[in-house]
């Protein structure tokens, strides 16, 4: 037998190659377990359906022109609605005994727009826990760990005091201290002072705007509802209806998920939206 020559030699590998090229060319026909031409490449990860996440602060914020400045003095003012006639309202909580985790998840995952309020001993558990609403589950669970995910998900989180006092019944030293006090403790914790105070039981004088001012206050901030358990409205007008810049406070309640969910369904049937507080003020008082 003739010995073959090296390129005879060779001629079986090129043709097994020749065949894989083809099977692997973008126009050969694809088996029921090869990828067609749509699928992704093999390591890449799959396409997600779901939409992006919308970036920017939650909540519907202050066209042009839509509010009215207010003029504001030597001392912070003190701001219980925003001058709209926007069918918007806005949603602030106090305190902190009750740190409901579903709360979060609903501000996060439906990007609602609420303002917080946190005082002290109320994070802590140092006191007695509010249980208007019910006997509480979720006292000091997360401490500050609780807030810091608030404010991740967008909710600022403000002044109410260390304790919790009757501030009209101090003298102004022992007002700065609970304001300032609690000023540096949530910069400390969270990484960002607060900017709005609100005062326990709405009670203030011109001591607590004078302490306010001295600890970085821009505003102090009231309201004209209430929030209570089962997510019913109290009102502080004859006509019991909501009004467009209303400011809503609810307070961590038990059961505050279940509460907060009916209140902001209520809201929106009513056709209102849910504003962004912070960004209003930012109009309001504008100079």
């Amino acid at each position: 037998m003739r010995p073959r020559s090296p390129l005879e030699a060779l001629r079986p590998a090129c043709v097994a190659l020749a065949l894989l090229a083809a099977a692997c060319a973008p126009g050969g026909d694809a088996t029921p377990d090869q990828a067609g031409p749509s699928a992704a490449p093999t390591g890449s990860a799959p396409r997600s359906s779901a939409p992006p996440r919308p970036q920017g602060p939650p909540g519907a914020l202050p066209r042009p022109g839509e509010v009215r400045p207010l003029r504001t003095g030597a001392l912070p003012p003190v701001i219980s609605s925003i001058p709209t006639k926007r069918k918007v309202v806005f949603l602030t909580i106090d305190d902190g005994w009750e740190q409901d985790p579903g709360l979060v998840r609903q501000v996060r995952d439906q990007r609602i727009p609420l303002t917080v309020f946190a005082m002290r001993d109320a994070v802590e558990a140092k006191g007695t826990p509010d249980q208007s609403g019910g006997q509480a589950r979720y006292v000091g669970a997360g401490k500050w760990d609780y807030f810091r995910e608030l404010r991740e998900a967008g909710s600022p989180v403000e002044n109410h005091t260390l304790t919790h006092p009757d501030l009209r019944t101090l003298p102004y030293a022992a007002q700065r201290r609970e304001l300032c006090g609690a000023s540096r403790l949530i910069g400390k914790e969270l990484g960002a002072r607060p900017t709005l105070f609100r005062p326990p039981y709405g009670s203030y004088n011109t001591d607590t705007l004078r302490a306010a001012k001295s600890c970085g206050m821009s505003a102090v901030l009231l309201w004209t509802a209430t929030v209570q358990p089962g997510g019913k409205i109290a009102y502080q007008v004859p006509d019991k209806q909501l009004r467009p810049g209303d400011i809503l406070l609810l307070h961590f309640r038990p059961n505050l998920a279940r509460d907060f969910r009916v209140l902001v369904k209520k809201i929106k049937r009513r056709g209102y939206e849910l504003g962004n507080l912070q960004a209003y003020l930012d109009a309001t008082l504008a100079r």
